[in-house]
Order: structure tokens, then sequence, then C-alpha cells
């Protein structure tokens, strides 16, 4: 075993890489994001607290049933890098994930009230409580996953491979809200 480590060393020495620099790829920086997810990472359950405690629509009790649906979302995401395209310091990075379609829940849920709006009725209005727990419930229950392609630009500053800001419609892709 000791051997093995003295040659691998040897072989990093001779060939000129370090580990960090085989960390330092396009790709690996978007495996370290959607990892983050993956983990359920303190910065990534920071900022879905912060996003839903602004949510005037919900009310505390909703609040925690959405968070726990983003949390199953993250831990049940998967992934696969499909390309990797280089073109000096820019580089877009092509994957394809799996996550639970919440975004068909949510227009189904939607199609439902505007069929059945009566059923949502409270003193002459459309209680929009009740219809969120409907929607959080279809959410809660569906098995149903879908397939989505993501390209995340990266740029290198300095040496090191950095990923870009993801846009709206990605960030709805990785959390299965996107409709389109």
């Amino acid at each position: 075993m000791k051997k093995l480590l003295v040659s691998l060393a040897i072989l990093f020495l001779l060939t000129g890489c370090s580990f960090s620099d085989l960390m330092n790829t396009p790709t690996k920086r978007v495996e370290e994001f959607l990892g983050k997810y993956q983990i359920m990472d303190s910065t990534v359950l920071q900022q879905l607290s912060d996003v839903v405690s602004r949510t005037d629509s919900l009310d505390e009790s909703q609040k925690k049933e959405y968070r726990d649906l983003m949390k199953k979302q993250y831990q049940n995401l998967m992934y696969k890098i499909k390309d990797e395209t280089v073109d000096g310091d820019q580089a877009t990075v092509e994957v394809e994930i799996e996550v639970f379609n919440y975004g068909k829940q949510i227009e189904d849920a939607q199609n439902y009230l505007e069929e059945h709006e009566q059923e949502f009725v409270t003193d002459g209005n459309v209680d929009y409580q009740k219809f969120m727990d409907y929607k959080i419930d279809k959410m809660q229950n569906t098995t149903e996953k879908i397939q989505y392609t993501i390209l995340f630009s990266v740029h290198k500053e300095d040496g090191v491979w950095i990923l870009d800001d993801i846009g709206d419609d990605a960030r709805r892709k990785i959390h299965g809200l996107y409709i389109g």
C-alpha cells in the first residue's frame, strides 16, 4: 500500500499535476455546485429558507411543507454531465438532470382550480390557503420525474474556474418547477 501511494505521488510530480489541478475544471465546478444541493449544504438550505420566508402566499405550516418538498427534491436530484466545451477562459458544461416534476403538479392544480373553483370557495371567495394546501399535497404525492438539459457557463479567473450565476430557468429546472 505504501508503495502504491509513493508511486502515485511520483506520478503527480512527474506529470506536473496536483490534486487541486484535477479539481479545477469546468465540469468539477458544476459537479461541486449540484453536489451542494444533493448533500443539502448549509448555504443551499439558508437560501431556501430565505426565499420561503419571504413568500407571503403561504402560511407557516405550508412554508414548512414547501421547504420539506424542496429538500426531498435536492436529495433525489440526479445528474449526468453530457459535454464540456472549453474556449480559452470560457467554458460551457451541458448537464442532464432528473428531478421530481413539481411543475406539472402545479399546472395540474391550477387547471383543477379553474375547472372546480367551487371546491375552494369559502364565504363567496376563492380560499387561496385551501388551494395552496391542495397544490402542496399534489406536489408531495408525485413520483413522476422529468429530465432537463441545463447549460452551465463557467469562466476562468486567475487560473481558477468559476461557475457563472445560473439563470432563473436553470434554477426552476433544478427545483423541478420549470414549466415551459
